[in-house]
């Protein structure tokens, strides 16, 4: 279904990358590190990279390069490591533009029941990543599915991104990637945007990433297809979500955790 995807068929589904395109270097640095650990891993790896980011809680957030420049690094990280690449939109004209740089188009959690949206990602024959509302139940996505394959385009999955708790916390309900699944389509855990801590007092957004380890094994138990993670060097100093980020040192040691949970549930 996706594009230049490798190792297909044994291990989960990786999406990963920067929350938010920083530039050229750290792109291609991040890029570089987890497309060596899943070719070793034998792991399917899309790219992952908001070229804008659109939904801040301050008017003063990093809200990205500029749309065209951090498009073009998105298409110039596939090109180089021949991998498959994904990117949000968040209006119906992005998604024609985008169309044109990446190989999967994300619908924000937040823009998940807009349907001139959905239909302009479906319209552009790419694959649509469709993120559950964190104000929506499991059961509620399938009739973000329908918009899709009824505009001619069967290319799609969902992401599960933890339901909202109260006012500044979120918790991750896993009886709804079962239930998913009945859409017949592939089903992501998004796991670290499920431990961030919005709303926050200072107009940050803040997290739980010493979790991160805990979502994610409990995913793969429940048989999420894949899974999403944000990934920076030095996540402290990251433009945007740093707060929930996992540090890229310690991504492979996750990873072959998950691909060994992985090979027990097959086998149960």
């Amino acid at each position: 279904m996706i594009p230049k995807l490798k190792h297909t068929g044994k291990n989960f589904l990786l999406l990963a990358g920067p929350c938010v395109i920083e530039s050229k270097e750290m792109a291609f640095e991040i890029a570089e590190e987890i497309v060596d650990i899943c070719n070793r891993l034998e792991i399917p790896f899309v790219f992952k990279g908001s070229y804008r980011k659109a939904n801040r809680s301050r008017i003063d957030s990093f809200t990205g390069i500029g749309d065209e420049k951090a498009l073009s690094i998105l298409k110039a990280v596939g090109e180089k490591f021949n991998i498959p690449t994904v990117t949000d939109v968040h209006s119906a004209a992005e998604a024609t533009i985008a169309a044109q740089y990446v190989d999967v188009l994300q619908i924000p959690a937040f823009l998940c029941r807009q349907t001139d949206l959905l239909i302009a990602a479906a319209e552009t024959n790419k694959v649509v990543n469709i993120k559950k509302g964190q104000f929506l139940s499991a059961e509620s996505m399938k009739f973000a599915v329908d918009k899709v394959r009824d505009s001619g385009n069967e290319k799609v999955m969902l992401t599960e991104r933890g339901t909202t708790f109260g006012y500044q916390d979120l918790v991750v309900d896993y009886r709804g990637i079962p239930v998913m699944k009945t859409n017949n389509c592939p089903v992501i855990l998004d796991i670290t945007h499920s431990l961030q801590q919005p709303n926050q007092t200072s107009g940050v957004t803040g997290g739980k990433p010493e979790l991160i380890e805990t979502i994610a094994k409990a995913g793969i138990a429940v048989g999420a297809d894949g899974i999403f993670i944000e990934t920076h060097p030095d996540p402290s100093v990251a433009k945007s979500d740093g707060a929930n980020m996992l540090r890229l040192d310690l991504l492979e040691s996750l990873l072959k955790k998950l691909v060994l949970l992985k090979q027990i549930t097959d086998r149960l």
